[in-house]
């Protein structure tokens, strides 16, 4: 595999697709993950480590500590891989960086269901750009936009983020569809009801039909 990194040079690894050809091949068994870190109103910082399915876009936010250790993430993991249902079936490869808090225990989650965990590559960016988009779409859409107080309060927010952007959110890469698809609109458009609602903490209104 070739490996391709920020500035658009190739890096040889053997014989084989370049890192874009491998990720479009393989999209639909790709899962990849991320941490990335919130301050809160009292300057505190916090991790957050998520999950998220290439194919499908859909994301699972395992959780949020001030101490994110190898075995916390190593944890937060083992959670994740048991609520997928048939989906961690599909799971062939696994998309990390190098940080050192994906120990081998971390890995081992991945590949007692036979997937391969794969670190991405040095001085590459945008190895991991779709869970990279992921950050700046959560920060700019939910945690800049609300003073944070503590770890409870940062985890009801992402859980309800989550909710939209699984349910709601229209992504382009999916027709304007979100992850998880909303039921059929009805045929008669002229005859639709539209309810709203407000979503994570009022900063988001969603429109759905109404039944």
């Amino acid at each position: 595999m070739r490996h391709s990194r920020g500035g658009g040079s190739t890096c040889s690894v053997g014989s084989g697709p370049t890192w874009g050809q491998f990720l479009q091949a393989q999209t639909d068994g790709i899962i990849a993950c991320d941490l990335f870190h919130v301050e809160t109103a009292f300057l505190k910082r916090i991790y957050v480590l998520f999950f998220i399915e290439h194919g499908t876009r859909l994301v699972h936010g395992a959780g949020a500590t001030a101490y994110p250790t190898g075995s916390w993430v190593a944890q937060q993991a083992r959670n994740v891989v048991m609520n997928p249902g048939d989906r961690a079936e599909q799971m062939r490869f696994l998309i990390r960086d190098r940080d050192a808090k994906f120990t081998g225990v971390f890995d081992e989650v991945f590949t007692s269901l036979g997937a391969r965990a794969i670190r991405t590559p040095v001085r590459a960016p945008r190895a991991n750009a779709i869970a990279e988009r992921w950050v700046g779409t959560v920060r700019r859409e939910c945690t800049a936009r609300l003073l944070i107080y503590n770890e409870q309060h940062l985890r009801e927010a992402l859980t309800a983020y989550e909710r939209h952007y699984n349910t709601h959110r229209p992504h382009q890469a999916r027709d304007r569809r979100p992850p998880q698809p909303l039921p059929a609109a009805p045929a008669d458009l002229n005859h639709v009801r539209l309810t709203r609602r407000q979503a994570v903490d009022g900063l988001i209104s969603e429109d759905r039909s109404a039944a």
